[in-house]
């Protein structure tokens, strides 16, 4: 059996070895133990949402595991290279997920501006209130297609 890339990187660890010492370089002003407690970190983040991904599919993948028959072991093949890829930008973009905090800002920014007055009152002045209309219409217009996807029908229900 053909070891797959997952293993090979798991057990050698090149690249990111490589990703290791371009991560420390870039960041020798600050010190490698800052370097290495960032690299630390974002290691963490991607193993946590690779978990979360993982108990959100993995029944999912046991039951289409037996519909693919013979293209089963290619396609994981191409997952398992495809996740160390993803493993491998995530740490190197340093990236993570938006806080509870930004997301919470966010919403009350938009919850202030539609019940303020003052800011009706700005966005008429301006004329903003024609673009804010084309976004409402937007939204009203998926909003109606994914109605009419969900009863499978144009104009109301089958009720047969």
């Amino acid at each position: 059996m053909r070891p797959t890339l997952a293993s090979t990187i798991l057990r050698r660890s090149p690249p990111r070895d490589a990703l290791r010492q371009r991560i420390f370089t870039r960041k020798a002003s600050s010190g490698p133990e800052k370097a290495q407690e960032a690299l630390a970190t974002a290691q963490k983040q991607a193993s946590q949402v690779w978990d979360a991904v993982k108990k959100f599919v993995e029944p999912a993948g046991q039951r289409l595991g037996g519909l693919l028959g013979s293209y089963k072991q290619p396609l994981l093949y191409n997952l398992s290279v495809t996740r160390e890829i993803i493993k491998q930008v995530y740490v190197a973009e340093r990236l993570q997920p938006p806080s509870l905090s930004s997301i919470r800002t966010a919403y009350a920014t938009l919850v202030s501006r539609a019940i303020s007055p003052a800011y009706w009152r700005e966005v008429v002045q301006n004329g903003e209130i024609l673009r804010i209309g084309v976004y409402g219409l937007e939204a009203y217009g998926i909003f109606k297609i994914g109605e009419i996807l969900g009863r499978r029908s144009l104009v109301g229900y089958n009720v047969q």
